[in-house]
């Protein structure tokens, strides 16, 4: 899938971009860490539990976490860690077998697993991690994306998690209400439901679109077994720590108005003042103050898909916003009030568009409407 995902002004390369590399545990307490993704997991007894990796320094949390399932008698299936074998202990007879399989084979033979656990670094371009990914699809586990990364500064650079953003999502980890969040973000769907949902900005953006049926994926930080009764979507199964946006793909044609972008990269160049026009989920203009040819080259690169509507997304999470002293714009903009109109391919999300072009583009002074009900002023969330 080729993506380009923006937040603010820059382009977003990947969930789990860079990888690994240092020791520094940043302060990090590994044992709660790996007590809490469990305890959200609700692991039962007899559950298979596989987990991802790119050896690192969150080596030591490996350990943790296989303690963890099986004090709870869980069966811990090892560890993959992209082929590079750094601890024997890992290397089980199951993860032994992922080797030499790709495509459906290894699909079929990774169905064993009731939990895969993504620690920092895998991507879906990795083998073993898109073979999860088809598992997904099929209606069959679900998995937690641990990845700690998605941290950026407000001028939308992506910047590598240093020990304060350690202890941040530390503590947003631990000290989230998941109980609240959850219930805040059902209450959104709800009001939703059969309302016209408008999203406005200072710079000009004025779009509304309706939901309808489509499924609402709700990152309540919930990966219970039990919870996935209600997945319908592919990310509906993959459940982020730490958590706190809900996404959605409107019916594409109910989406109408325009939308103008933060000044960010198109087609790897900078470009100012884009404004697309929508209608029917289709954009029917795009404008620019500088650089319009870049916006078009990666439009006509992405196919069709990069001319349609792709999703909704809105951060619920008040311990992940924008903080108001040193601002920066945590974990993929999951923070309370922060928005994404994203362009492309929706499939995931249970929508209509195909081809794989994805572009996620962030704001984080909007004003959301439901109905006559305002929930977010000008990027703050207010119910």
């Amino acid at each position: 899938m080729r993506y380009f995902l923006l937040l603010t002004s820059l382009l977003w390369i990947s969930c789990t971009t860079s990888k690994e590399t240092t020791q520094d545990t940043g302060g990090l307490d590994f044992k709660r860490i790996a007590a809490k993704i469990i305890s959200q997991a609700d692991v039962q007894a007899g559950e298979r539990v596989l987990i991802v990796t790119d050896p690192g320094r969150f080596d030591p949390l490996v350990g943790y976490l296989r303690q963890e399932i099986e004090e709870r008698d869980a069966k811990y299936l090892g560890t993959e860690s992209l082929g590079k074998s750094v601890n024997p202990e890992w290397n089980t007879d199951f993860v032994m077998g992922l080797q030499n399989r790709a495509g459906e084979e290894l699909a079929n033979y990774m169905m064993e697993v009731d939990l895969g656990i993504m620690l920092p670094g895998p991507t879906p371009v990795d083998i073993v991690y898109d073979g999860m990914q088809k598992v997904l699809k099929r209606g069959s586990g679900r998995t937690i994306h641990f990845h700690w990364r998605g941290a950026y500064d407000l001028n939308g650079k992506l910047f590598q998690p240093d020990s304060t953003v350690d202890q941040f999502y530390q503590r947003v980890l631990f000290d989230t209400d998941y109980k609240s969040l959850a219930e805040k973000q059902k209450q959104f769907e709800q009001a939703m439901r059969g309302q016209w949902i408008q999203v406005t900005t200072p710079a000009g953006t004025d779009i509304k679109f309706q939901i309808g049926d489509r499924q609402v994926t709700k990152q309540d930080g919930n990966a219970a077994l039990a919870h996935m009764k209600d997945a319908r979507t592919l990310i509906d199964r993959e459940v982020e720590l730490p958590s706190g946006a809900i996404r959605v793909a409107p019916i594409e044609e109910s989406v109408e108005g325009t939308i103008a972008f933060p000044d960010a990269q198109w087609n790897g160049e900078m470009a100012s003042g884009v404004v697309v026009t929508i209608a029917g989920g289709k954009i029917i203009e795009v404008k620019a103050n500088n650089n319009l040819e870049s916006v078009q080259a990666e439009m006509e690169g992405g196919g069709a898909a990069s001319q349609s509507f792709r999703e909704f997304a809105l951060g619920f999470n008040p311990l992940l916003a924008i903080p108001d002293t040193n601002p920066w714009i945590p974990y993929y903009g999951y923070g309370a009030g922060v928005v994404r109109l994203s362009l492309g391919d929706n499939t995931e999300l249970g929508g209509n568009v195909t081809g794989g072009y994805v572009r996620w583009n962030f704001f984080t002074d909007a004003t959301v409407k439901v109905g006559d009900e305002v929930w977010v002023e000008n990027g703050k969330l207010i119910r």
